[in-house]
C-alpha cells in the first residue's frame, strides 16, 4: 500500500524530545522560566515589544477581544473565509458580529470590500470596534491598504495571524507579521499543523504596554501578584498575598509546552525555507493545468497551498477531484466553509448569498499538501495525480 501524504504535519526532532524531557526532570511544568523563555525567543524574532503565551489561538483572540473592552453592544468584523474561531471572540463577548467579504485572488479580506463596507457603516454610525483581519494561508497581501482604512476610520485593527508565524509583510518584507506598528495585537497559534508547535498553544504580540499587563493578568484569572499593583495589600501580608483586578480565565499555557516552543524556535527559518520551496514547485508543476493557483510569494508562511479549480475549464468537480487524491492517500482538504453559513451564524441572521466571493472560493478551492517534511517524491506524486484527474478524467 502507498504512503499516506497528509495535507500537513508537525516537525518533531531528537531535540525537541529532549528539551521536553528536560522540562519534565525539572521544577517546573506549569507557566515558569520556559514560557518566559519562549515568549521572550518570540518578541525578539517577530520583533514585538511584548509577547503574552496562552493555552491556544482561540484563547488568544479571546483574550485580546476582553482586553480591547469589547462586549454587549459591540461590533466585531472579520473574514467569512476562516476558521469559525476568527468570528467566535466577538461573540463569547456578547458582541455583534459581521464580515467583509474577500478578494478571490488572495482569500483575505479585499480592501475595496472593506473600504465600500466602512464608509456605509460610517454614515450609518455603526462602525465596528474591531476589525480582525486573517492572513488567510500565512499571506499578507493588501493587509497595508487594510491597516490604512483601519486607521483612516478609528477601528482597532486586530491581526490573526494563525496561519503565519514567520512571514513577513508583503508591502514590507523587513518587517515579520506581528510587528505592524497600525496593529493593536497579533495573535499566533502552534496547533501540530501551524509553523512552529507547542501541541497546543498560542500567543499574543503587542506594541501596547498596558494591554500586555492586562493579557498577562487575564490569561490567569485576572490575577497579579506585582506589588505594585496592589491596591489592598496589608502590612501583615505576605508573600502568598495576590489580587484579582480583573475577570480573567484559565488561558495558561504550561512549560513543557513552552520548552517545545522555545526549541521549535530555533528551526523556524528553516521550516520557513522548506514551506516556500514547496510552494515554488507546485508554481512550476501546476501551472497549465485547469487550476487558478495562489499567487507567488516568497514572504508568506505557506501554512496552505490553495488551488482553486476552473469550473469552466475542468472537466471533473471538486469533490470527484478531492474523493480521487483521497483514494491515492493523498489527503487533500478544503480550507474553509463560510463562517456566516454555519447554522450558529445562520440563526444570527446571516445567509448564503451574503459574501459571494467567500461562497464562490469555497465551492472551487482545495487544500494541497504542504509541510517541512514532504520530499520531492511525495510531492511529484500529488501532482501527478492532479494531473491524471484534470487532464485524462
Amino acid at each position: 500500500m502507498r504512503s499516506r501524504i497528509p495535507y500537513s504535519r508537525q516537525t518533531i526532532d531528537d531535540a525537541d524530545i529532549a528539551a521536553v524531557a528536560d522540562c519534565l526532570r525539572s521544577d517546573f511544568l506549569t507557566q515558569g522560566p520556559q514560557t518566559r523563555a519562549f515568549e521572550e525567543a518570540a518578541a525578539a524574532y517577530v520583533g514585538c515589544a511584548h509577547a503574552i503565551a496562552v493555552s491556544n489561538g482561540t484563547a488568544a483572540l479571546h483574550l485580546v477581544c476582553q482586553g480591547l473592552g469589547l462586549g454587549p453592544g459591540g461590533l466585531l468584523w472579520t473574514s467569512p473565509n476562516s476558521f469559525v474561531a476568527s468570528a467566535n471572540a466577538g461573540r463569547y463577548m456578547g458582541a455583534d458580529v459581521d464580515f467583509v467579504d474577500i478578494d478571490p485572488q488572495t482569500g483575505s479580506i479585499d480592501p475595496v470590500a472593506l473600504e465600500a463596507k466602512l464608509s456605509k457603516a460610517r454614515a450609518a454610525n455603526r462602525k465596528p470596534d474591531i476589525l480582525i483581519a486573517v492572513h488567510f494561508a500565512g499571506h499578507s497581501f493588501g493587509f497595508d491598504r487594510v491597516a490604512a482604512l483601519c486607521a483612516e476610520y478609528g477601528v482597532a485593527l486586530v491581526e490573526d495571524a494563525a496561519h503565519a508565524f514567520g512571514a513577513a509583510y508583503e508591502d514590507d518584507p523587513m518587517r515579520k507579521v506581528g510587528s505592524h506598528p497600525q496593529s493593536v495585537a497579533t495573535t499566533f497559534s502552534f496547533h501540530p499543523l501551524k509553523s512552529i508547535t507547542t501541541g497546543e498553544g498560542g500567543m499574543i504580540v503587542t506594541w501596547s504596554d498596558s494591554l500586555a499587563r492586562d493579557l498577562a493578568m487575564l490569561r490567569s484569572h485576572g490575577i497579579t501578584k506585582d506589588s505594585a499593583m496592589m491596591t489592598h495589600m496589608r502590612e501583615e501580608d505576605g508573600d502568598w498575598y495576590y489580587e484579582q483586578h480583573l475577570l480573567g480565565f484559565n488561558y495558561r499555557i504550561c512549560d513543557i509546552q513552552a520548552a517545545l516552543g522555545v526549541s521549535q524556535m530555533k528551526r523556524i527559518d528553516a521550516f520557513m525555507a522548506a514551506r516556500r520551496l514547496r510552494a515554488r514547485r507546485y508554481a512550476e508543476q501546476l501551472s497549465g493545468l485547469p487550476l487558478h493557483l495562489p499567487l507567488a510569494t516568497d514572504r508568506s508562511s505557506w501554512h496552505l497551498y490553495v488551488v482553486r479549480l476552473d469550473p469552466g475549464q475542468a472537466s471533473i468537480t471538486r469533490r470527484a477531484l478531492f474523493d480521487r487524491l483521497r483514494g491515492e492517500r493523498i489527503e487533500a482538504h478544503v480550507h474553509y466553509i463560510p463562517i456566516h453559513t454555519q447554522p450558529y451564524y445562520r440563526k444570527l441572521g446571516f445567509a448564503p448569498g451574503d459574501f459571494p466571493q467567500s461562497e464562490h472560493y469555497y465551492e472551487n478551492c482545495l487544500s494541497l499538501p504542504i509541510y517541512p517534511l514532504m520530499t520531492d517524491d511525495d510531492q511529484d506524486r500529488v501532482v501527478a495525480c492532479l494531473r491524471d484527474a484534470l487532464l485524462y478524467a
